[in-house]
């Protein structure tokens, strides 16, 4: 049962629909007072009266049934208490019954999201910083489609730029063809590392590479074949990482595949009157909007970030008609996606207004942040295998014999990574430290994974019966079934404001619960059967749930650890 929608139905105030009752009931800091609460601070004006009073005539005229056995009026909030029993059985009914489709919808039916992230560089390495924008757009990506939208995951490569004329440079002179094939992007980026050291002191290296990218973009076949080689032995490379985190996209269309569909934009913008000339270079003026000029085209008549990016963007709504666009992309970058974003709305694009920056904190190591160029950097591959290792290390001495300890400890320790990202809020800076990312204690993906190993021991044992009677209930047996009925709401909220670390602390939370609920309460030795069918059932919509949460950030949980 919906019970804000059910409470809502129940209350007519003049001017307030129940819909929007519904966005208004919430759930109480102290569960003492009731199950869920209604603001009225909002009504005074509408209503002329004090939210104590407003509170107090809603409580009078609420009329109590088998579903809500009571309510009250505090100090302007109308408080509900619910029918535990009917609650809890009707909570437990839904999970069993729903299953792995517990917590979805089909609110998203006939919309389609586009999500940019990841974006890896061609021939750079998929280093620590890249953790947050892989792992974030993976869980919008399932969290989205999860409540019925149409997702569409971007990868926008970065493959265009004097970058990969700099590569071309750096294989031609130092580069052996059978040492880049087994060495793969690590090769390439020492390749890439070196040119710059050396380029410190022969400064006509960056002409070459110059030269270099033009050759490209004029069809050269030598460097267009070299271009393609760089770029499959890193698609390749990052292959493996993008299986380890589960993460998939339907779309590699990097910057180069806009490369031709940019003048459309420049000619547009000229006709609209809104390029402007500023030392020679082709600007939008968006002082007006507080903002400094975006640039189009520089002095010599060559792209930027923004003119691609708005050629994307264009390309995107004619491909997907989205309804809504996502970019996660790190918060330094706010002002790029403020200023093309600006520029799209005055060219006319009424679907400018959908198109959402979704920033996110910064990763730095613990002596200062990282540089690709300096070869300062964490490859994210060796994170998540240090994971691993440290993860099979601390199995195989607690459970020495447990089966297929390599597939619990891969679970484990990706786990371990992806949780550390997504557990706190996405804005957060991430100091990155291995100490932190490889501790399995406290409010961690383990501790979950842990506590579902645990419950399907129980479930093992005892089985999982298909129908159960609600017995007298203890509070935490009720603590944790109001906990795991807030997760189609917890779902909601986390794609609403894309926020999975939602749905982390939900699952920790959960856990959290669970285990005391397994203190408190006796399952398998209770002698009523009716308890311990019930708690057998409590412990099944638990697990699945917490299966359910994780799968959406991307976990995998074992069945025993």
């Amino acid at each position: 049962m919906d019970y804000k929608k059910y409470i809502a139905e129940k209350i007519t105030i003049e001017g307030i629909g129940a819909e929007e009752l519904v966005e208004l009931i919430a759930l109480p800091p102290n569960t003492e007072m009731g199950d869920y609460a209604l603001p009225c601070f909002k009504f005074a004006k509408l209503l002329r009266k004090s939210p104590v009073m407003i509170a107090e005539d809603l409580k009078n005229a609420f009329v109590t049934d088998e579903v809500i056995g009571e309510v009250s009026a505090v100090n302007g909030y109308v408080n509900f208490k619910i029918n535990k029993s009917d609650f809890v059985a009707s909570t437990l009914k839904r999970i069993l019954s729903e299953k792995e489709a517990y917590g979805s919808s089909n609110e998203g039916e006939g919309k389609t999201i586009c999500i940019d992230y990841s974006s890896i560089n061609i021939a750079k390495p998929f280093h620590i910083g890249h953790l947050s924008t892989t792992v974030l757009g993976g869980a919008l990506y399932r969290i989205l489609s999860f409540l019925g939208y149409k997702t569409v995951g971007i990868n926008h490569l970065g493959d265009y730029g004097t970058q990969f004329g700099k590569l071309i440079s750096a294989y031609k002179r130092w580069g052996v063809k059978d040492e880049i094939e087994k060495g793969g992007i690590r090769a390439l980026n020492e390749l890439y590392v070196r040119f710059h050291q050396e380029a410190e002191n022969h400064p006509e290296y960056d002409d070459e590479a110059r030269a270099y990218f033009k050759k490209i973009e004029q069809g050269d076949e030598e460097c267009q074949a070299l271009f393609k080689w760089f770029k499959e032995l890193t698609l390749k490379d990052v292959q493996k990482i993008y299986d380890l985190l589960d993460i998939r996209f339907d779309s590699y269309a990097g910057e180069s595949f806009f490369s031709d569909k940019m003048q459309p934009i420049v000619d547009e913008l000229k006709e609209k009157g809104l390029l402007q000339e500023s030392r020679g270079a082709q600007v939008v003026d968006l002082e007006e909007y507080s903002m400094t000029p975006c640039m189009i085209l520089k002095s010599d008549g060559s792209s930027l970030y923004a003119t691609r990016d708005m050629a994307a963007a264009t390309y995107r709504k004619k491909e997907y008609d989205f309804y809504k666009c996502l970019y996660v992309v790190a918060y330094q970058q706010n002002l790029h996606f403020k200023q093309f974003f600006k520029v799209l709305e005055l060219m006319g694009k009424d679907w400018a207004k959908d198109l959402v920056h979704v920033a996110y904190g910064m990763v730095s190591l613990e002596e200062g942040t990282m540089s690709t160029r300096k070869g300062n950097v964490v490859f994210l591959e060796d994170v998540i295998n240090k994971c691993i290792e440290k993860a099979y290390t601390i199995i195989d001495e607690k459970n020495p014999d447990l089966e297929n300890k390599k597939d619990v400890a891969k679970k484990v320790g990706v786990g371990a990574v992806i949780f550390g990202a997504l557990y706190n809020s996405k804005i957060k800076d991430i100091v990155f430290s291995y100490d932190k990312v490889l501790t399995f204690d406290g409010e961690t993906s383990v501790y979950v994974q842990y506590t579902c190993a645990r419950a399907n021991s129980v479930l093992m044992k005892g089985g999982a019966p298909e129908t159960f009677e609600v017995p007298e209930l203890t509070a935490s047996e009720i603590e944790l079934t109001k906990a795991l009925a807030n997760f189609p709401e917890t779902v909601k909220d986390a794609a609403e404001k894309y926020e999975p670390s939602y749905i982390a602390r939900f699952a920790v939370d959960v856990a959290q619960k669970f285990n005391k609920f397994y203190i408190d309460c006796k399952i398998l030795s209770v002698e009523d059967e009716k308890t311990r069918n019930f708690r057998l059932a409590l412990t099944n919509a638990t697990c699945q749930t917490l299966k359910n949460a994780f799968g959406l950030l991307g976990i995998g949980i074992p069945e025993k650890m």
